[in-house]
């Protein structure tokens, strides 16, 4: 068996794979399945102050390799969650990351301290939300917002700073050292591709927000070019995610430069999907003779 942990901004991971926010749930939904224990972290849904009933329907589609979202941030709150969800998984052997969003930076700092004791390990700071009117779009398309933000998060936040980068920008590196500039312990990328498909018998949008994010296999060769030019930028910890689906899929996104993996649309359609990466990157390191999955971070040797 090979040394599967990892360490991101000092937070030890028993493996490097982490489902991903807005595709787990709170994390419980998927215990029928497996013990959350067998994964590294979990990224749970996205939290903003107040509730949020998200988009009305339709709001998902599928597409080519991929699919559509404009869920919304449907979530209950956050002080519902600290009341009702968290408690839940607070005693589970997995590393706890929530995933926080909002209008302003002010909304921001606010859910940072409203968790500041909270039993969560990582705060991961959602500035890409292209599925949503307001708030996070705007955020994640320049350095100034993206630094704002950061700023708000870092200086209230007692837990590590993770802040989610969009991939909808000109030059992802320059948003990456934005945020490393304020304060950031690490970044995660991407979130999903602002998309749209329309039915052309109906000549209306398949989502009723007219567009949404793109995920899935689609966006993978997207998303290691994104994770190869962030982290060449910056010396914090970098997780890569969009589109992984198989354990040479994670392979390749550390190699990349990733120290560990986000896994989220693959769970829709495999469930066991994460654990399956697992026990396939493991075996991918003992057949190669590599003892700790962290040696393969940034080992691609570009021409």
């Amino acid at each position: 068996m090979a040394d599967l942990s990892v360490k991101i901004a000092g937070i030890p991971f028993k493996n490097p794979v982490i489902a991903a926010s807005g595709c787990y749930g709170f994390g419980l939904e998927y215990e029928d399945f497996y013990p959350l224990e067998r994964l590294g972290g979990v990224s749970l849904k996205g939290l903003t102050l107040e509730k949020r009933p998200g988009n009305p329907p339709p709001r998902i589609a599928e597409t080519p390799a991929g699919m559509l979202n404009s869920v919304g941030l449907q979530n209950p709150g956050v002080d519902d969650f600290l009341d009702k969800e968290l408690p839940k998984i607070a005693g589970q052997d997995v590393v706890r990351i929530a995933n926080i969003a909002g209008k302003t930076a002010e909304d921001y700092r606010e859910l940072a301290l409203r968790l500041q004791e909270a039993p969560v390990d990582l705060l991961e700071v959602n500035i890409s939300c292209p599925n949503v009117r307001e708030g996070g779009a705007a955020f994640g398309a320049s350095c100034e917002g993206a630094a704002a933000v950061t700023r708000a998060v870092r200086q209230a936040a007692r837990q590590p700073v993770i802040v989610k980068l969009s991939p909808n920008v000109t030059d992802i590196a320059s948003i990456a050292k934005a945020v490393e500039s304020e304060g950031a312990d690490g970044i995660s990328l991407i979130n999903t591709l602002l998309g749209m498909r329309i039915d052309i018998e109906r000549r209306r949008p398949v989502l009723h927000n007219n567009t949404g994010g793109l995920s899935g296999p689609a966006i993978f060769p997207v998303a290691v070019r994104m994770v190869w030019q962030a982290a060449r930028a910056v010396s914090i910890p970098v997780i890569g995610l969009g589109g992984i689906a198989s354990a040479e899929d994670a392979i390749e996104m550390m190699m990349a430069g990733a120290s560990a993996v986000q896994v989220g649309e693959a769970c829709f359609h495999d469930p066991y999907a994460p654990v399956k990466i697992i026990e396939g990157m493991n075996a991918w390191l003992d057949s190669h003779q590599i003892e700790r999955i962290s040696d393969i971070t940034g080992t691609v040797q570009p021409w």
